[in-house]
């Protein structure tokens, strides 16, 4: 592995800084304890595996906000809020040493960076504190982020499913700038400012050898959660069986006492235990407060179905008979009851473990709340913002799970979150894709499983059929003392689909807090079958991706593409030579006059062509640009004497898509008529 650059030279650096890069406010009115606990590198790697932590606001308090490349002209829900250029978009462009930096985050302290993303990592990522001029980190963007930096090692730190990922907490007393010296990519930076006074060590070098060991024991647990991070010791557990008939409901399991649910297993029996997963809904009171109402898998971050995954907090076992379960603590002061009700036509049989645990309760606990939402039939146009969670009170928001399911295979999710904390006005997250937030990238459709963040399932081709993700907030939970919303852009890159979308949210809140969810009804869970995909031809087509080929410049390749494109493909064409020549080859059985039909595909990067027959000019110059990216409607090229035997399609290369630009083409089929 590799270790950033500048290390060795940054130990005496830090030595320079001495205790410049400790900030200690002295007591305030509110008393001497409030300033006490320290934030370092070693307490943040312990937040990393702690789901405990997540029961109490947060002490000291903090508030967690997201640095960006999101379109900046989107600037209101009346201006350009849908823009969608979200890269390449920096605080700024400093000059340092000869050198041009991309500031992507600079955030006065004291705080902690709690994760990095991007889609494209670029240049050599330089993270600065506390106003210092030589970086504490400085490596290749790519290999500090895809974990192979000594110090910041998988899976901390990682590529998955074309994302990559960094979750190693970055300190600073002060202040804090991260910059690359390359421009051109996507990214997230997402981190805490704590309040004035609160004590901060900020990161040195010397905090990955002096850690080594913490950071090792971390890495191992993120690997393996379930396995590895223990359950609490003096728990006490409890069982329940039971079968509930169809459309019928009861208590599963109560209890009485200060305590914490820390463990919960599920298992079910069913006929059809996948719609039993959906159909099943899960409800939970404590103290007599309702904040849990969702269908049972769902509850597991997971849809539709039994999808076996591994996180930190939640997962599915594989097997013949698989176990669901949590590890999210649920904290009560007095009472708890977990109830079923059977929204389904079948019988179905609930049957499990609860683990407890006494807790002491005070006036920061926080109850855990679980709630889901489902719409169907959602149109791609308009694009809007579609609601995940609205709530009020004080808690902390620690994540949640969609499931979609596509009717093409077109990419669903290229809108962004917008999260807003408190009554903020314009989001404090604004993202970049949907796929972005879940940490992974460019829509890919393979599968990952990771402590914070899946793709658990995605049925294909592509992006059809279902969809299931998550993404669990623990190191960077987002803190709200009385609102918070989610929001996700229902921004769909096809025109005319429909899709239906479900979510759930996980987050933690004082009694007497709020919510905009309504109760679950049958309607709801039932069940949308996704037929199978299948690819179409029009009738009489000669796929261009399939006919014999010569080019005179350039290069050719089948694309697949989606259901628009016959037999599902297009033949694509890239070449920088002007006059650059494409000879496709057809057959006649027997000779004579056809007019020779053609459907080219539009792209914003297609050029200009012109079409000949056999060595006659087809038709006036084709222009191929164009957006969004579909194919054309048919050209009649003309009326040929075609010969039996081979003729030629000859496509000449006329003008490019930018005035030094590729002559790219792209063409679905021809026919004869």
């Amino acid at each position: 592995m590799k270790r950033a650059t500048i290390v060795i030279v940054l130990m005496f650096v830090s030595t320079l800084s001495g205790l410049a890069q400790e900030s200690v406010a002295p007591a305030t009115a509110d008393g001497p304890d409030a300033i006490q606990k320290t934030i370092s590198v070693a307490s943040l790697l312990d937040e990393l595996v702690d789901l405990y932590r997540l029961t109490k606001f947060p002490d000291p308090a903090y508030v967690t906000k997201q640095f960006s490349s999101y379109d900046r002209k989107s600037k209101s829900p009346d201006e350009d809020w849908f823009a969608n250029g979200d890269f390449n978009q920096f605080v700024r462009i400093e000059k340092r040493q000869g050198r041009n930096e991309h500031v992507m985050m600079d955030a006065a302290g004291p705080g902690a960076i709690v994760r990095i993303w991007s889609a494209n990592p670029a240049g050599t990522l330089r993270i600065y504190v506390d106003g210092n001029d030589t970086p504490v980190i400085e490596a290749a963007m790519k290999q500090l982020l895809g974990g192979k930096v000594e110090g910041f090692p998988v899976p901390i730190a990682g590529k998955r499913a074309r994302g990559w990922n960094l979750y190693f907490p970055i300190p600073y007393a002060k202040q804090c700038k991260v910059t690359s010296d390359q421009g051109g990519f996507y990214y997230h930076v997402n981190y805490r400012t704590y309040g004035p006074g609160t004590r901060v060590k900020s990161f040195v070098p010397t905090d990955l050898d002096d850690q080594l060991a913490k950071i090792k024991e971390i890495a191992h647990k993120l690997a393996s959660p379930r396995k590895r991070c223990r359950a609490p010791v003096g728990r006490q557990m409890g069982t329940f069986d039971k079968t509930f008939v169809a459309d019928s409901q009861d208590t599963l399991y109560e209890t009485r006492g200060t305590k914490a649910i820390c463990r919960f297993l599920v298992s079910l029996e069913a006929d059809d235990v996948d719609s039993a997963a959906r159909g099943v809904v899960l409800e939970m009171r404590f103290d007599g407060e309702k904040t849990i109402e969702t269908p049972i898998g769902d509850f597991f971050g997971v849809a539709p179905g039994m999808i076996p995954y591994e996180s930190l907090p939640l997962g599915i076992t594989e097997g013949e008979r698989p176990q669901m379960w949590c590890h999210w603590w649920m904290p009560f002061s007095r009472t708890a009851k977990i109830a079923i009700r059977n929204l389904t036509d079948q019988k179905v049989r609930v049957y499990g473990v609860v683990s407890t645990v006494a807790y002491e309760w005070d006036d920061a606990s926080l109850l855990f709340h679980a709630k889901w939402r489902t719409e169907r039939d959602i149109p791609s146009r308009p694009h809007r913002d579609w609601t995940h969670l609205e709530c009020t009170g004080q808690g902390r928001f620690v994540g949640g799970a969609l499931h979609i399911i596509n009717p093409v295979r077109n990419w669903w999710g290229e809108g962004d979150e917008k999260i807003y904390v408190d009554g903020e006005t314009f989001p404090s997250h604004f993202g970049t894709g949907t796929e972005d937030y879940y940490g992974y990238a460019w829509c890919s459709p393979a599968r990952f499983v990771h402590a914070y963040h899946n793709q658990p399932k995605c049925d294909g081709p592509k992006n059809y059929g279902n969809t299931s993700v998550n993404r669990f907030h623990v190191i960077d939970d987002i803190p709200f003392t009385r609102s918070f919303k989610f929001d996700m852009e229902s921004f769909h890159l096809r025109e005319g689909v429909k899709t239906t979308r479900a979510a759930i949210s996980y987050w933690y809140g004082r009694p007497g807090g709020s919510d905009f969810f309504q109760l679950i009804s049958k309607q709801d869970v039932q069940p949308v079958v996704v037929p199978p995909y299948q690819v179409t031809r029009v009738l009489g087509a000669l796929e261009a991706e399939d006919l014999p080929a010569v080019v005179t410049h350039g290069t050719t390749q089948r694309q697949t593409a989606d259901e628009r494109f016959s037999n599902g493909a297009q033949l694509f064409w890239s070449t920088r030579q002007p006059g650059a020549k494409l000879t496709l080859v057809f057959d006649m059985e027997k000779a004579g006059p056809k007019h020779v039909i053609a459907r080219f595909v539009q792209h914003r990067l297609y050029g200009q062509v012109q079409a000949y027959i056999n060595g006659a000019k087809a038709g006036d110059v084709i222009d191929l640009k164009g957006m969004p990216v579909r194919p054309m409607k048919e050209i009649d090229l003309g009326r040929f004497e075609l010969k039996e035997g081979q003729n030629e399609l000859v496509i000449e290369a006329i003008r490019p898509a930018k005035q030094e630009g590729k002559y790219n083409l792209g063409l679905d089929y021809i026919r004869l008529k």
